[in-house]
């Protein structure tokens, strides 16, 4: 399995994906044909021998203020300061093989090319133990609203040039 650049003609596969794995945090087709457009160089997918095992939808954003979920964002902020992840989503049977640190490893390289000086995203369904193992940890000099979020949810960053 290896990440690769998405195309759109992924998106129907990531449809189906994001509904198994995310079925309390449903967001529609748009969301993620627009995360396509507007920032097509932080759009991955998990290929297992041509089918979607996995992927990540990442972006430029504003530290500390997420995007509210299933919200289209009409564009990416000039005064981005963060690579956000959006959604780093895998199927059962391609959790545990090092495909979270793979894309974790890809999107701090376009956020240092970008110069951007840190990763972000929101941890849902229980990742936090997850995202803390690739050098994530809780903002705590930042509070966004995350109640599109659900219940449990953590807003976690860490340093660009961090290793894991």
């Amino acid at each position: 399995m290896n990440w690769r650049p998405m195309r759109a003609a992924d998106l129907a596969a990531l449809s189906a994906a994001a509904a198994a794995i995310h079925p309390g945090y449903p967001e529609s087709d748009a969301v993620f044909a627009e995360r396509l457009t507007l920032a097509p160089e932080g759009c991955h997918v998990l290929d297992d021998g041509g089918a979607l095992a996995g992927y990540a939808l990442t972006h430029p954003w504003r530290y500390g203020e997420p995007p509210k979920l299933d919200t289209l964002l009409g564009a990416i902020p000039a005064d981005a300061d963060t690579w956000y992840l959006h959604d780093v989503a895998l199927l059962p049977h391609a959790r545990g093989r090092g495909a979270s640190a793979a894309i974790v490893g890809i999107v701090a390289a376009l956020a240092a090319e970008r110069g951007l000086a840190s990763l972000s995203l929101v941890a849902v369904n229980h990742s936090r133990p997850i995202w803390e193992a690739r050098g994530f940890a809780v903002a705590a000099d930042a509070a966004p609203d995350l109640s599109s979020y659900g219940g449990v949810a953590w807003f976690m960053a860490r340093r660009t040039g961090d290793t894991f």
